[in-house]
């Protein structure tokens, strides 16, 4: 897990990992399901949820914190640093963002991405941010280069002081906590940019990085985090969707999956023994808590700003 101090840029290669040992089942909050019908009473009922107060953490719980698909606008911008301004008064182990720091129609100007460092940079905890795919490959709808934009990405986010993918991927990182092993790969939506030519070996550096998070991870629990929700129609996922079938039917109640992208608070079970995790998004501009315990994790709301 990284320190809690400023990040350094990352190198290549891999430096030695350490966790406390914890328990590795997930028992979890049920899943909130209000947003399909009335959108207008749903922001309402958002509002009011964010708005409740969050019981404290268990004593002597791990603690962190789970966002992404946010900041949109610059609206979403003033309330993204009120959720700062939130998570920096809470004790907090890390905090995670999966992706989407800009709409599916951008700004993905540098402009845009360097203000999002600036703006990620008053965060006090360490933090974790996974490329989504309204960061790269959905900005040819602005007349961007995809593959320009992702190493423009990476130049501006990967240096978190994580263990990472060995080459170019860099955003593939992990780190070990209270028993449990985490692992970030770069799995975006809109299909997974499937049919263009960084598909291919992008997926293949994504299965090798699982590999070796499953590996080092027999017997604990094991997160996976990606922007992507892999369970929504169309091509793209069919490979992965077969692992994650794959990792739930072997370890059933020891992984699960955080993504975003659908912009919906999901706490389910999509596979049998995989437990997965979605974070809200934009128009919602909220955070979800887990929390490690001797009895497992438990992930609830955290607040909605």
């Amino acid at each position: 897990m990284p320190h809690r101090r400023a990040a350094h840029p990352a190198r290549h290669g891999r430096r030695g990992e350490g966790g406390r040992k914890g328990a590795s089942a997930f028992p979890f909050a049920k899943s909130v399901r209000h947003l399909k019908k009335n959108r207008g009473l749903s922001l309402i009922l958002v509002f009011l949820a964010g708005c409740a107060a969050l019981e404290p953490a268990p004593p002597g719980a791990i603690v962190f914190a789970l966002t992404g698909d946010a900041p949109y606008s610059e609206a979403e911008v003033l309330r993204f640093d009120a959720l700062i301004d939130d998570l920096n008064a809470r004790d907090l182990a890390f905090v995670a963002h999966v992706g989407d720091i800009t709409s599916g129609r951008g700004p993905c100007t540098d402009e845009w991405f360097e203000a999002r460092k600036r703006q990620f940079a008053r965060l006090e905890h360490p933090f974790i941010l996974l490329p989504g795919d309204n960061d790269w490959t959905d900005c040819h709808r602005t007349g961007f280069d995809p593959m320009e934009r992702l190493r423009k990405w990476r130049e501006l986010f990967c240096d978190q002081r994580l263990i990472h993918q060995s080459g170019e991927y860099c955003e593939h990182v992990r780190w070990q906590l209270g028993g449990l092993v985490f692992v970030a790969v770069n799995v975006p939506g809109s299909h997974n940019n499937y049919g263009r030519p960084e598909y291919a070996p992008r997926m293949q550096a994504v299965f090798s990085w699982l590999d070796e998070a499953e590996a080092l991870s027999r017997g604990r629990t094991l997160v996976i985090l990606m922007q992507a929700n892999p369970f929504v129609a169309g091509r793209g996922y069919e490979t992965l969707l077969e692992r994650l079938r794959k990792l739930g039917a072997e370890r059933p109640g020891k992984v699960i999956l955080v993504n975003g992208d659908t912009h919906t608070y999901r706490n389910d079970e999509p596979l049998p023994g995989l437990r997965r995790v979605e974070v809200w998004g934009s128009p919602f501009v909220g955070w979800l808590r887990g929390s490690i315990t001797a009895d497992g994790v438990a992930v609830e709301q955290g607040g909605m700003r």
